[in-house]
């Protein structure tokens, strides 16, 4: 790719990244501050903030297998992070839903890691309920990179349409 292709525009999603992964931690380490584990604290009818650590992937999987999977979803982190880079690298002018998308993930996929290599679990804190049903804990980490994946998916559905 001719060095003039690249797409100036990658130093904001980076840059993105970077505070996704800055808000997240900072997030964390007020959860960790202010709430006691496992104890629910009411911000609204429907969201609680509750700590709670996570030594699983998405909803908690594998979070009981004994110590291994701490280091499968790391060496995964580390492995999509390089991946999203490279993509990233590798925009087009004009592809600023696609750079946004990969900010988001790259960023929320760093944040997670840092906990993991750190602590060995992920810090999780939002807990949004309906009714007596509770989605599984998350943090700001995990929004940014479900936020990326509709941005993903929109993305290649309109791109689609072209």
């Amino acid at each position: 790719m001719a060095k003039q292709n690249r797409n100036p525009a990658v130093f904001g999603w980076l840059a993105l990244a970077a505070v996704i992964v800055v808000l997240d931690l900072w997030t964390k380490h007020i959860a960790v501050q202010s709430l006691d584990m496992y104890r629910p604290v009411e911000v609204f009818s429907w969201l609680n903030m509750t700590l709670a650590h996570n030594t699983g992937a998405a909803f908690s999987l594998l979070a009981n297998a004994g110590g291994w999977q701490r280091w499968l979803f790391t060496g995964l982190a580390v492995v999509i992070t390089v991946v999203l880079l490279v993509w990233m690298l590798r925009l087009q002018r004009g592809e600023w839903r696609l750079g946004l998308a990969l900010g988001l993930v790259m960023g929320g996929a760093i944040g997670n890691l840092v906990d993991r290599v750190r602590l060995g679990y992920v810090v999780d804190f939002i807990d949004v309920h309906v009714a007596g049903w509770h989605w599984p804990a998350f943090n700001l980490a995990d929004s940014a990179i479900t936020c990326g994946i509709i941005i993903l998916l929109l993305d290649a559905f309109f791109s689609r349409e072209k």
